[in-house]
């Protein structure tokens, strides 16, 4: 079950409009990509908590539809 990468950008900007999110595919197979996200909701946030707010965005697809996503995140 492939991930296309503007619907992972969807549903991350759908959870925080704000966010300027860039995917890098890391395999051609739709399911290993690399995600840099950038909002102002992380502000104060630990790493952890932040990577937690998009794992929350995407609904639980990271290790079903979504095999593997490396995160960047951090607020502007």
């Amino acid at each position: 079950m492939a991930m296309a990468a503007v619907e992972i950008e969807r549903l991350i900007k759908a959870a925080l409009p704000d966010a300027r999110v860039e995917i890098t595919a890391l395999a051609e197979d739709g399911e290993h990509y690399a995600a840099t996200v950038t909002s102002e909701a992380f502000r104060g946030k630990s790493r952890v908590q932040q990577h937690q707010m998009i794992h929350a965005a995407l609904g639980g697809r990271v290790g079903s539809a979504l095999h593997a996503l490396a995160l960047t995140t951090s607020a502007p």
